[in-house]
């Protein structure tokens, strides 16, 4: 423990997070990819430490201190603080068009994907299900179509990341978000067809989970179900 009272790395980066957490685990994937000298402070959200209110008054995870003493809360600001502060890695692209498709293919998934697969699983009845499902997988074929797009850019080598072969931002902000798949599959029975609509997202999808970044951080399957549990309706 610190002067200040509560745990960090003087010499580096400290991330306070829980590892069942998706968010967390996208800034811990940020931190290891840039090759950050950083320590991680696992936080129990049914038992958050007293000092914790020191670090993020708003008492949520992640949360980030810089080596020079400045807390980021929200994982998205986390994460392009940590790629702006190391921009040799090159996680994410410099030309303005190409970070506008980038921020456009996360909106699909953030923004229509995400919510729908929490939608149907919280919901308990069968139609409210369907549509959330429904809702998903549309999401799921535009932004196949995103990554078609994008691997038919000029100059690019076709995937299977959306910056070719390299495990960038986009997959480090996402990756665990989409790994909810598996959880949806158990609990309604829902599989991605096989079929072209959807074919550069299952491309997408087997190469971001068989990568280390992914698997270092992803928690155990059954864990991920026992805590979804408690939302299934």
């Amino acid at each position: 423990m610190s002067s200040t009272g509560f745990p960090f790395l003087k010499s580096g980066y400290t991330v306070y997070a829980n590892h069942l957490c998706p968010f967390s685990m996208h800034v811990r994937r940020a931190l290891k990819a840039v090759g950050a000298t950083h320590q991680t402070v696992e936080i129990d959200l049914s038992n958050k430490p007293s000092w914790y209110s020191q670090v993020n008054p708003k008492l949520l995870v992640p949360a980030l201190r810089t080596p020079d003493g400045t807390v980021v809360t929200e994982s998205m600001g986390i994460i392009e603080h940590v790629v702006g502060a190391f921009p040799s890695s090159k996680l994410i692209p410099e030309d303005p068009a190409q970070r506008t498709r980038l921020y456009d293919f996360i909106n699909i998934i953030d923004s229509r994907f995400r919510p729908s697969v929490y939608k149907s699983l919280m919901a308990s009845d069968p139609d409210a299900q369907k549509a959330s499902i429904d809702l998903a997988l549309s999401a799921v074929r535009e932004a196949s179509k995103a990554l078609e797009d994008q691997w038919a850019l000029p100059g690019s080598n076709g995937g299977p990341f959306w910056l070719d072969a390299r495990f960038g931002f986009a997959e480090i902000v996402l990756s665990s978000s989409v790994s909810v798949l598996g959880v949806l599959r158990h609990y309604r029975g829902v599989e991605i067809p096989d079929t072209q609509a959807y074919a550069a997202f299952l491309c997408w999808y087997s190469a971001f989970k068989s990568d280390p970044l992914f698997t270092e951080f992803e928690p155990d399957f059954e864990e991920q179900v026992v805590t979804f549990k408690k939302i299934v309706a």
